[in-house]
């Protein structure tokens, strides 16, 4: 051969080695990118990429098996493993202790470094190792540990054959490139599950604190509408801790045992009746009663199977079965319990569990101020109604000794008036004799007719001035008297006397007193006096009055309305009293002439009556308000309908309104 020859020959040849190796690195990269494709494909599981690099190393190492060995803690098992021709081969679910004395994978985790063992036959096999051989012949292999970071070993990729093999320095690197890719696969999947559970965190928590933020924003919205808040506060917990139509609950404490408050129920109307119904109290039979007899957190993971828990035909019923209750601690001491459940065996986890807990806390504060503010609300009623019962005191008092020094300047101006005033009338009806005699003597004088008419005319007029005199001064001599009635001190002391009584009393004094006064009078009365009116502290005296005048003024309406209507008409009065617990209230109707909406307005002035001169003073209905409304503290209300009837309500407390006038 020339050296032209040789020289051609060696370019060949140097040419197809470079060509071999150019096609092994095309090959090498289309593996390499075939790898990292299903890396990006899959970034939460590594099985993928286990099977893309076996198959790979496989095809290109020429191996009889690849294989990943995945360590657990102290074992490691079979993670994917592939033929020859390119096939998987099921996995031995068995896991074989980490030792280095008993197989090779073992030397390869313990060391952290490469096993490269050429030629098995030249070795003592360990068992594991044996087995290899005699199933599938393998004689010689590679182990590549799967180091993470921080120097953990997580596993190891396998090469193996069945014959001698040298692995060379290329295919080693190659092996450790691939293995680096399971180890990135690796890394890359732990590093997206860490930010998944991140995020589920940042999510779970986002979404709590914003519950939480809407919850206290209905409770600042709702501060003392307690049932809007604890509904609130137990569809929100519901709600974040998944527990579907089961619902949640809030217990309040009463004495010793624990009552249904409120609830987000969608469950068997049965057991939700029984839940309402329920008095629970501490003991171990119970979710509610676990929890507050130990004053913590109870867990029951499924009430159907729990040994201890006693309703479990109810749970079954509502189809509940995972529960959770909460405590409501005050001081450290339980005034309620925040329940929950679901109808599956599901734990609840530590967050929501602190969650539930954060909204008992809720739930106590909602209870507290809830109950602040009712107790601020009723000590304030209470203040009011005392500041109201102290001016109406002071009122009466002031009213009191206005009346005393009114009376007295009355009682003086009537005297005084009463002495010129009976002259008056005594002198009226002697004039009205002497111009009688008068009239007798000049009848025995003789004069012309037209004289005489003038003088009898003169006389006839003289006369009946000095009856409208008389008539006058009768009217005013009552006026006085009243007056002086009206002015005087009353009795100086109130005292308990039985309502029923004093009525009944006032009505026979009255109908027997107006007997007395016009002849022929008649009357039909109706007692409904209610038995258990009882007593009332009142001055006897003044309210005796009260019920006369109110009677009379009946008598006076009713009779008046039979004069008009003729013999057909039965006039009727009406007495009647009630209990109305720290009061008593008089009734006194009759069916008169009613009263006009012009006269209702003037009714209880001084000194206002519509009865012809000489039959009222107009002083009764005023004596009546003062008595009734300044000196005993009740009301005195009028209901009337002209032409059918008129009604005097008169409703007097027991006792604690009445002013002694000794005060």
């Amino acid at each position: 051969m020339t050296s032209d020859d040789a020289t051609k020959a060696e370019s060949r040849r140097i040419i197809e080695d470079l060509e071999h190796k150019l096609a092994e690195s095309v090959t090498q990269q289309a593996a390499t990118s075939d790898i990292l494709r299903v890396i990006s494909q899959s970034p939460t599981d590594v099985r993928p990429v286990f099977d893309a690099i076996v198959l790979n190393a496989v095809r290109l190492f020429r191996c009889d098996l690849a294989f990943f060995l995945r360590r657990h803690g102290n074992t490691f098992s079979q993670a994917a493993l592939v033929g020859s021709d390119g096939s998987h081969i099921p996995l031995d679910p068995a896991a074989l202790p980490i030792d280095p004395e008993i197989n090779f994978p073992s030397r390869t985790i313990v060391s952290r470094k490469n096993l490269h063992l050429p030629d098995w036959s030249a070795i003592d096999l360990p068992e594991h190792e044996r087995r290899i051989h005699e199933t599938y012949g393998i004689n010689s292999s590679l182990f590549l540990p799967l180091l993470l970071r921080g120097g953990e070993c997580f596993g190891l990729l396998a090469l193996a054959s069945k014959r001698p093999r040298i692995f060379g320095k290329g295919e080693i690197s190659l092996a450790e490139s691939f293995r680096d890719q399971a180890v990135i696969a690796i890394e890359n999947t732990r590093l997206f599950s860490e930010v998944q559970a991140k995020t589920r965190d940042l999510s779970e928590a986002l979404q709590q604190q914003t519950a939480t933020a809407d919850v206290l924003k209905i409770i600042s919205r709702s501060a003392f509408d307690l049932d809007t808040v604890l509904e609130t506060l137990i569809s929100t917990a519901t709600r974040l801790c998944n527990c579907g139509p089961k619902g949640g609950q809030i217990f309040r404490r009463e004495g010793d045992v624990y009552r249904y408050a409120a609830s987000q129920m969608n469950v068997d109307p049965d057991y939700l009746r029984h839940e309402q119904a329920a008095e629970i109290k501490p003991g171990r039979g119970t979710l509610i009663g676990r929890v507050a007899l130990s004053k913590r957190t109870v867990m029951i993971a499924d009430a159907w199977s729990d040994p201890e828990y006693e309703e479990k035909e109810a749970a079954q019923t509502g189809n509940v079965r995972a529960m959770l209750g909460v405590p409501l601690l005050r001081d450290g001491e339980p005034i309620g319990a925040f329940a929950l459940a679901r109808s599956e065996p599901i734990a609840f986890t530590e967050r929501e569990v602190e969650l539930v807990t954060s909204f008992a806390d809720q739930a106590v504060i909602a209870i507290e101020n809830a109950r602040l503010f009712h107790e601020v609300q009723a000590r304030t009623r209470e203040l009011s109604k005392s500041l109201d019962e102290l001016r109406a005191a002071q009122d009466r008092l002031i009213q009191t000794e206005k009346l005393a020094s009114l009376g007295q300047l009355t009682a003086g101006i009537a005297h005084e008036i009463k002495n010129p005033l009976n002259f008056v009338n005594n002198f009226s009806a002697l004039s009205a004799e002497l111009v009688a005699e008068m009239s007798d003597a000049l009848a025995k004088t003789s004069l012309d007719v037209a004289r005489r008419a003038e003088l009898d005319e003169l006389a006839q007029m003289l006369k009946s001035n000095l009856e409208k005199v008389v008539q006058h001064g009768k009217r005013a001599d009552s006026i006085v008297k009243n007056m002086l009635q009206h002015s005087r001190e009353g009795s100086s002391e109130h005292r308990p006397v039985d309502i029923n009584t004093i009525v009944d009393e006032s009505l026979n004094l009255a109908y027997h007193g107006a007997r007395a006064e016009k002849a022929g009078f008649s009357i039909a009365f109706q007692r409904d006096l209610d038995p258990s009116v009882g007593m009332a502290d009142v001055y006897p005296q003044e309210i005796t009055r009260v019920l006369l005048n109110v009677i009379s003024n009946g008598f006076y309406a009713a009779t008046k309305r039979k004069a008009e209507a003729g013999e057909g008409f039965k006039p009727t009065l009406v007495a009647a009293t009630k209990n109305l617990g720290e009061k008593v209230e008089i009734r006194i109707r009759d069916n008169g002439t009613g009263i006009s909406d012009e006269v209702m307005d003037k009714i209880f002035n001084p000194f206002f009556t519509t009865k012809p001169a000489g039959e009222g003073t107009g002083l009764g209905l005023s004596m009546t308000h003062d008595i009734i409304v300044k000196q005993h503290g009740g009301r005195i209300d009028v209901a009337t309908k002209p032409g059918e009837f008129t009604e005097f309500i008169i409703t007097l407390p027991r006792g604690s309104a009445v002013i002694s006038n000794t005060e």
